[in-house]
């Protein structure tokens, strides 16, 4: 059974990387606070066992990958969040031209790409976590390179 104090310390921890996670993909900020509260509530009914912190962090970030996913299959129809909400999200991150530009590709590119270059995932960790074999992993990175490729050379 987690403790309260340990649930605060993921929530401190994790929180702000889950609800990135959840933002790009879902580029909603109702549905990705929706999903971050829905993957902390899990994480206290399973109440799993971790061999370390990265253990644990996978597992978040697999969870709300799925969570997401579901919001995704079930809401195809809500819209996107007009541009000064994204805009201001991307503000309080370092890497906010990237974000911005992860944010354009299709989903199925920018949830890879995120996990790979925001969070630094390697390909390996990345197909645990989300249920995709390595090389789908390495061709959807491909591809969500050679899109942001194409958009900077637009500009």
């Amino acid at each position: 059974m987690l403790t309260a104090e340990r649930i605060n310390d993921a929530v401190e921890e994790y929180g702000d990387m889950l609800y990135r996670l959840c933002i790009v993909m879902l580029r909603n900020t109702a549905d990705a606070e929706d999903a971050v509260q829905d993957t902390f509530i899990t994480y206290m009914e399973k109440s799993p066992a971790f061999n370390d912190s990265e253990h644990e962090k996978a597992w978040l970030l697999k969870v709300a990958s799925n969570k997401c996913r579901n919001v995704l299959r079930y809401r195809k129809r809500h819209f996107a969040e007009p541009a000064e909400v994204l805009d201001a999200i991307a503000e309080r991150t370092p890497d906010n031209r990237i974000l911005e530009s992860l944010m354009e590709l299709p989903e199925k590119y920018r949830s890879i790409m995120h996990l790979h270059y925001i969070i630094g995932y390697k390909v390996e960790e990345i197909a645990d976590i989300t249920g995709l074999k390595s090389s789908a992993v390495k061709m959807r990175l491909q591809k969500g390179r050679k899109l942001l490729a194409e958009e900077y050379g637009k500009e």
